[in-house]
């Protein structure tokens, strides 16, 4: 799944939108110096197979493992760990999921955050090839921007965004990876250097629910 805490701060509409463009230049300047040091990758995918369906090894029941770093970019190392369900379907002609994500834990450091609870609404771009990540809350009639945008590459899909964290602007990063037929890896991080580090500090693993 993808955050459900958010840690960081929404910036305003229309500097979340220059920044977002910043955010995706950086990622794409990383993403291509990383292709240049890797082998030639392999044939492009036909038509069919241009991105829309990327997030269907996720569609289902899961049971969902989370471990969350309490305070990002401070130096933390306190991790607390959480155990519910993630259940993801598709919508409309299957160009958009939907997650329903709810995890709890009985550790105390958790202080008011020992349920969480969030949607996900992802939509898919055939002109860019690129997918869209809007956080929800549903509890409140809300939907929170900025989106968390980008696609997928040799079974790896990264998505970033801009937010602000403690009155300075960060990079928000997504990686959702595909480890075994039956499972599936998602990691949040930061990174307050334009990417140049990165620290994570959402790990969700999902693992078919026992029926």
């Amino acid at each position: 799944m993808d955050t459900r805490t958010t840690p960081a701060t929404p910036l305003p509409r229309a500097r979340a939108s220059v920044l977002l463009v910043a955010a995706l230049s950086v990622a794409t300047l990383l993403a291509s110096s990383a292709r240049a040091q890797a082998p030639a990758p392999a044939p492009a995918a036909s038509a069919s197979q241009d991105g829309l369906h990327d997030f269907d090894f996720v569609i289902g029941r899961w049971k969902a493992h989370l471990r969350k770093l309490l305070h990002p970019l401070t130096g933390s190392t306190t991790w607390v760990e959480y155990d519910g369900t993630s259940v993801m379907t598709k919508l409309w002609d299957e160009r958009a999921n939907m997650e329903e994500f709810d995890v709890a834990t009985t550790d105390p450091r958790a202080g008011d955050r020992a349920r969480i609870e969030g949607q996900t609404l992802r939509l898919y771009d055939p002109a860019s090839h690129q997918w869209s990540l809007y956080l929800l809350d549903a509890a409140k009639g809300k939907l929170l921007l900025p989106a968390t945008v980008g696609a997928f590459s040799n079974g790896r899909g990264e998505f970033f965004d801009a937010e602000e964290l403690d009155g300075r602007t960060i990079l928000v990063r997504y990686v959702w990876t595909h480890p075994a037929p039956h499972a599936a890896h998602m990691e949040q991080s930061f990174s307050p250097d334009w990417g140049k580090t990165w620290e994570a500090n959402w790990i969700l693993d999902l693992t078919p629910q026992a029926r």
